[in-house]
C-alpha cells in the first residue's frame, strides 16, 4: 500500500498536470469506488470543477476544487490516478474516468478494488481519526511519548495505528524501528524517553528519505504496489536496510535479517540491532 512518501510524490506530480483544470465529465464503471456521495451524484457534481491546490493528509489525496469542494482519494493497496489522451479507451481495472478540459483524462484504475474516492465539502469528516503528521511541529518527542504511554500493543502495531501518527505504513515501520533499534514486536508502553526520541527522529528520516528517492515500488513491472503518475518506478527500495531483506546480512552489524508477523504483517528486523 502506498505510504506517506508515495502520496506525497503522487501530489507533488499530479499538481503542476491538474492545475487549473476543469473536469468537463466523468463515468464512474465500479461504483463502489465512489465512497461519497454515490456514483453518479459524483458524476454530475465534478462536471465543471476546477482544480486549485494540492496537498495530502497521511496517506490521502487532497485536491481542492475552486467550488470549496475537495477530491479525496485513497489509493488503498493498487490503486492509481494519471493522466492519459482524451482518445484513449478505458483499460483493464479502470473504475473512474475524468474527461477535462485540455483533451486529457484523469483516470483512477485498481487491480484489487480497494481505493476509494470522496467528493466532499467536508474533508475533516473523512479525516478526522488520523493522528498528527509526522513533519508537524505537534508531533513531538512528548506528544509520542504520551500516545504510546501505557500501551500492551506492539511498537509496530501501534505505528500502523493511523491515530498515532498519520502516513507510516509497513514499509517505513520496519525502516524506522531499525534505525531506532526497536524490537518491533516490544509493547509500546515499553520504551523509554531516549527511544521515543530516537524512534520519532528516525519516522521523519526514512519519511523525508522516502519521498527524496519518489518513494518504494515493490514488485514486478504491471504488478508493483507503486508507480508514480507518469508510470515510472520509485527508488526508495534500493536503500532499504530491512524490508524485504530476509536472510540477508544486517548493513549495520552483518547479522542475518529475520521476518517474523507483528500485527498480522509481515516485520522484518535485524536479531542482534534491535533485540528484544
Amino acid at each position: 500500500m502506498p505510504e506517506l512518501p508515495e502520496v506525497e510524490v503522487y501530489v507533488q506530480e499530479l499538481k503542476p498536470m491538474l492545475a487549473g483544470r476543469t473536469v468537463v465529465s466523468a463515468r464512474v464503471f465500479w461504483p463502489r469506488t465512489i465512497a461519497f456521495p454515490d456514483a453518479e451524484t459524483f458524476a454530475t457534481q465534478v462536471a465543471g470543477q476546477r482544480f486549485a491546490q494540492f496537498g495530502r493528509r497521511g496517506k490521502y489525496m487532497l485536491l481542492h476544487l475552486e467550488s470549496g469542494a475537495t477530491m479525496i482519494v485513497h489509493l488503498r493497496m493498487t490503486g492509481r490516478l494519471y493522466l492519459v489522451e482524451a482518445n484513449t479507451s478505458p483499460g483493464p481495472h479502470t473504475h473512474v474516468v475524468m474527461k477535462l478540459d485540455n483533451e486529457r483524462q484523469l483516470v483512477f484504475q485498481d487491480t484489487r478494488k480497494f481505493g476509494r474516492i470522496w467528493l466532499t465539502t467536508e474533508p475533516t469528516a473523512v479525516l478526522a481519526k488520523l493522528g498528527p503528521e509526522p513533519f508537524d511541529p505537534a508531533f513531538t518527542d512528548e506528544a509520542f511519548a504520551r500516545a504510546l504511554r501505557s500501551r500492551s500493543a506492539s511498537i509496530k502495531a501501534l505505528l500502523l495505528d493511523q491515530s498515532i501518527v498519520a502516513g507510516v505504513g509497513n514499509i517505513y515501520a520496519d525502516e524506522a524501528l531499525f534505525r531506532a533499534r526497536i524490537h518491533p514486536a516490544r509493547p509500546g508502553g515499553s520504551l523509554r524517553e531516549e527511544e521515543v526520541t530516537a524512534l520519532r527522529e528516525a519516522i521523519r528520516q526514512v519519511l523525508s528519505e522516502g519521498v527524496a528517492n519518489a518513494g518504494s515500488s515493490l514488485g514486478t513491472s504491471g504488478l508493483q504496489n507503486y508507480s508514480r503518475p507518469g508510470g515510472a518506478p520509485g527508488g526508495f527500495q534500493e536503500k532499504f536496510n530491512v524490508f524485504r531483506r530476509t536472510g540477508q546480512p544486517c548493513p549495520v552489524c552483518g547479522a542475518t535479517i529475520e521476518r517474523i508477523v507483528v500485527a498480522q504483517r509481515g516485520t522484518h528486523f535485524c536479531p542482534r540491532c534491535q533485540p528484544q
